[in-house]
């Protein structure tokens, strides 16, 4: 499998890991789109969100919490941030691995722009 972000989950490509367990890593976006934009990535290769099941719904909470945690961290819980997965192509996801972004150290704005 030539996944980006199963490289990176097994440290085949380096990347500065801002959280990691067994289930999950979290690293910094390559092209952020706020002053905070963090990745949370499971270790598991799941390509959409649509094949996410009652096997692994589990793992999309624990995204869930790992981002509320490095929110916390990186000071943005309190002002807010926005989580979000994108789903295909017309969703946005570029890389087809599952992740949540988290993005936060500004005014977020509906719709996005």
């Amino acid at each position: 499998m030539d996944c980006l972000f199963c490289k990176i989950a097994k440290g085949e490509i380096p990347a500065k890991l801002l959280y990691q367990d067994d289930k999950v890593v979290a690293f910094a976006d390559i092209n952020p789109q706020a002053p905070t934009h963090l990745l949370i990535v499971p270790r598991q290769h799941i390509s959409t969100i649509n094949e996410l099941d009652q096997a692994n719904s589990a793992l999309a909470g624990h995204m869930v919490h790992v981002a509320t945690q490095l929110a916390k961290e990186v000071n943005i819980d309190e002002k807010g941030y926005r989580l979000v997965m994108n789903c295909n192509s017309e969703g946005g996801q570029a890389v087809y691995h599952i992740h949540c972004h988290l993005l936060g150290g500004r005014q977020m704005n509906w719709p996005p722009g």
